[in-house]
């Protein structure tokens, strides 16, 4: 007996807090391995939704959104987590005031 991808199902996490998507839900909804996933919360809970490839971009204008909505998303969600990672960095530097 196959499960339905709305049934739900138990996935363990990590001490790192990695966690793998089940297979029928990254088929379902095209979520290649390797990837990348936009994860964010959404009415208190956590929302997994796959990041457009190109060819899904190129399209973008076609479906009635706002000039450019999914690509500055995109832009946004990298700056943040390479602020994220420079945070701890910064503190490592000498400082210059020294």
């Amino acid at each position: 007996m196959s499960r339905s991808t709305n049934d739900p199902e138990v996935v363990r996490v990590s001490q790192k807090g990695q966690t793998t998507i089940p297979k029928a839900l990254r088929e379902k909804f095209g979520i290649e391995t390797p990837g990348e996933v936009f994860v964010h919360e959404e009415d208190e809970r956590i929302v997994i939704e796959p990041v457009p490839s190109p060819d899904e971009l190129h399209g973008i204008h076609a479906g009635g959104r706002e000039s450019g909505t999914v690509t500055d998303r995109v832009r946004e969600l990298k700056d943040a987590d390479h602020r994220r990672e420079e945070g701890p960095l910064e503190r490592l530097r000498p400082n210059s005031d020294e």
